[in-house]
């Protein structure tokens, strides 16, 4: 019932409301018939004349009807006041609303203006895809007007469709190759669902930037890419080709000056024959860099994950290159800490690569000193830091950060007065990085520099069962080291320090002679190169005060020890100086220890050293077929093969050496090995191999070894001979060590199958 009569109130009111003059007549008609009514009944009553009329009674009436309209006069007058005051509110939040519609209208206005003046093309589509709004921009590029385009569903002519992303709010982002009126335009658009009035459904909001200078730049970029991707491929293949065919005749130059320098020859013979090979020796390793170069560039280079022994790798380092250093006049030493795991897995070869380059330039730009290879744990787990420290000319700072730069050297100067490409840092920079190290370097002109190599190498777990030697205990034992202040000096003492010894280093001989009496010394280490003479006689002198007396000698000294003073001593090792080698020496019996009479007797001692291993003793009977083209070549094989004791047979091309292996199988005298010239012509060694591996598959003989003679030293060419069944491959120039050597093994496995 309150409902019913609340809405019926409600009514009313917006009745009055909508029409003020009725609200208005009834009021007044309301307010006349009241006061009519209670004044005609007011005087009527008093009238009357039954009335019983009393003055008194009707003044007391008369004032209470006053009174009561006075305080309805005040109601009304409060109630009017409150009203105005509230109209007065009213107005002022009407104007208020005057100016935020005056506002909004003008921010429409504005939104409106920019709408349309967007340089971005604007087109907004209802449900049906007709358009409800377009900007200039858009009426711009489709040639018509406003009026027109509203209502339609026109769309821009597609002549090529981009790729299309959705992103995860629903927005797709998408590019299209559009015609226009100025000719083919690339526009990105990015369409998404927007609601404009909460009354009416979303609609399509697609916005459009002409991106055509961008998209024309990519394709530009694509196409440049591409030719630079097809370039680079072509430079490989002309190295590889190049590479080829350099190495041929470079080949029978240096094979044929290593026959020629075994021969009988002049001293001026000698050294003519000397350079020649020298001189294709520095071409080979020049080759080498560029092939190198060229393989990390085009992302070829693949590293290998085996386990190799660290210090082996750094020791062998030091002795391949301390020829080149006491040639001369130089030191190389080399300081493995022992904290470090004896056996490591990763890229021997490569790692090998890096720290001969490093070495090789700190022994070109060192005049004097020597060079240092130090070897101890980095800064992170797992990481091996490799440092190769020099006391040469060093590199100036603003050279510093160009030295690891292609075809780049610190200053011209040095690079007419040393030579180089300038490639070999670069080369090693890029190696370290993909081994996932880093490589710097600290340097003062004048004072030397300091390559130090940071690799993460991870430690083979089998071989913390093992060592690479027995490590004395020097605990508390006196070792007089006598010797110059240089390189192999300073990190002998630190190794002995290592071990726990007491190290005395003495520089002059005759404090040396003033310090034996004072202590029973363990050992006393002299170095040769403080003078034989005084070297003799501190010998004698220290037998009645050290119980190990040795000398270290260089390979071109070793025979001076065949003097009569060398009978003091009891034992020597060889510079660059082995680990092992010492530790061998320093932990021997005194039983064992006695004076170096002879030569004989030195190589008795020194067994331990590889650097003074006998040569591999000739091998014999094998039956070879060499299949090469090149007229000096085979005749540098033949060669080489018959000083070696092997029958040897020459082809020229594959279908040759096919007929020649066909006709030993069937007289039953096959070849125990073929020598396969990768590029021949007729019929090329990869073919040839895989006719000959069908033949051996079909008539089931026995499997003949094959190795590739190649040039190219491309991994897919290495890959291609494995493919085609090749058991190997030799490169050329060919190596005589690695020829010798791969023939023993092949002996030595042929009788073991006897």
């Amino acid at each position: 019932m309150a409902a019913h009569l609340f809405r019926i109130r409600t009514r009313l009111r917006r009745l009055g409301r909508r029409y003020p003059v009725l609200n208005l007549a009834i009021r007044a008609f309301t307010i006349f018939s009241v006061a009519f009514g209670g004044a005609y009944g007011f005087i009527s009553g008093s009238l009357s004349k039954n009335s019983n009329y009393d003055p008194n009674v009707f003044a007391m009436g008369a004032s209470f009807l006053f009174a009561l309209a006075c305080v309805g006069l005040a109601i009304l007058s409060m109630r009017l006041r409150w009203m105005r005051k509230k109209l007065r509110k009213i107005a002022i939040h009407n104007e208020a609303l005057a100016d935020r519609n005056w506002e909004l209208k003008e921010a429409e206005e504005r939104s409106r203006s920019l709408f349309e003046s967007q340089g971005d093309l604007i087109v907004l589509r209802d449900a049906d895809g007709l358009i409800t709004s377009v900007n200039d921009a858009y009426c711009t590029l489709a040639q018509r007007s406003r009026a027109e385009l509203l209502g339609s569903t026109f769309s821009l002519a597609v002549l090529e469709q981009g790729r299309s992303v959705l992103e995860p709010n629903g927005t797709r982002i998408h590019d299209q190759r559009i015609e226009t009126a100025l000719g083919p335009r690339w526009i990105a658009w990015r369409e998404g669902l927007v609601r404009i009035d909460a009354n009416h459904p979303a609609e399509l909001q697609c916005v459009g930037r002409d991106v055509t200078n961008r998209t024309e730049t990519e394709l530009a970029l694509g196409e440049a890419r591409d030719h630079a991707n097809a370039a680079n491929r072509a430079k490989s293949r002309f190295l590889a080709m190049a590479s080829h065919e350099i190495r041929t005749p470079l080949n029978g130059i240096i094979g044929m000056s290593g026959l020629l320098f075994d021969t009988s020859l002049t001293s001026e013979q000698a050294t003519y024959v000397k350079a020649v090979k020298t001189s294709g020796d520095a071409l080979l390793s020049l080759i080498e860099e560029l092939l190198d170069y060229s393989k990390i560039e085009a992302g070829k280079i693949d590293l290998e994950n085996r386990p190799f022994m660290l210090s082996d790798l750094i020791e062998d380092i030091t002795e391949l290159l301390a020829p080149r250093a006491q040639a001369r006049q130089l030191e190389i030493a080399a300081y493995i800490d022992e904290r470090l795991p004896i056996e490591v897995i990763g890229d021997a070869a490569r790692l090998r690569q890096v720290l001969l380059n490093l070495a090789g330039n700190a022994l070109k730009f060192t005049p004097s000193g020597g060079v240092a290879l130090i070897v101890e744990p980095g800064l992170e787990p797992g990481e091996i830091r490799f440092m190769v420290r020099d006391t040469g000319i060093g590199i100036a700072p603003e050279a510093q950060a160009r030295i690891f730069h292609e075809f780049e050297q610190a200053d011209d100067r040095i690079a007419r007065n040393y030579g180089g490409t300038g490639l070999g840092l670069s080369i090693s920079e890029r190696i370290v990085k993909r081994m996932g190290g880093r490589i710097t370097l600290e340097s003062k002109p004048g004072v030397g520099s300091t390559f130090e190599v940071s690799i993460p190498l991870a430690a083979e777990d089998k071989s913390a069962e093992r060592g690479p030697f027995f490590t004395p205990d020097l605990t508390g034992s006196a070792i007089m080291l006598v010797a110059h202040q240089t390189i192999e000096a300073s990190l002998l003492a630190r190794r002995l320090e290592r071990w726990g010894a007491q190290t005395c280093t003495v520089s002059d001989i005759a404090v040396a002679h003033a310090l034996l009496p004072e202590r029973s010394w363990h050992t006393v280490l002299v170095d040769h190169a403080m003078g034989a003479l005084d070297v003799w006689r501190l010998g004698q002198t220290a037998c009645q005060h050290a119980t190990r007396r040795i000398i270290m000698v260089t390979p071109s000294t070793r025979h001076e020890l065949q003097a009569a003073g060398a009978a003091a001593f009891t034992g020597y090792l060889v510079k660059p100086l082995r680990a092992a080698s010492i530790a061998a020496r320093l932990s021997s019996q005194e039983s064992d220890l006695t004076p170096l009479q002879s030569i004989d007797a030195l190589a008795d001692c020194d067994a331990i050293d590889e650097s003074e291993a006998p040569a591999t003793a000739p091998v014999q009977g094998l039956s070879i077929l060499v299949a090469e083209d090149n007229e000096v070549n085979a005749l540098l094989m033949r060669s080489l093969l018959t000083r070696l004791g092997h029958d040897v047979i020459i082809t020229t091309n594959g279908e040759e050496a096919l007929e020649s292996w066909l006709v030993a199988e069937t007289a039953g005298a096959p070849y125990d090995l073929v020598l396969m010239d990768v590029q021949m012509p007729k019929l090329d060694g990869i073919e040839t191999t895989k006719r000959i591996r069908e033949r051996e598959a079909g008539q089931r003989v026995r499997r003949t070894t094959i190795l590739a003679l190649t040039a190219n030293t491309l991994i897919d060419d290495r890959y291609a001979c494995f493919e085609a069944g090749m058991d190997g491959f030799l490169v050329k120039p060919l190596d005589r060590d690695k020829l010798t050597d791969a023939l023993a093994g092949l002996v030595a496995a042929r009788h073991l199958a006897a």
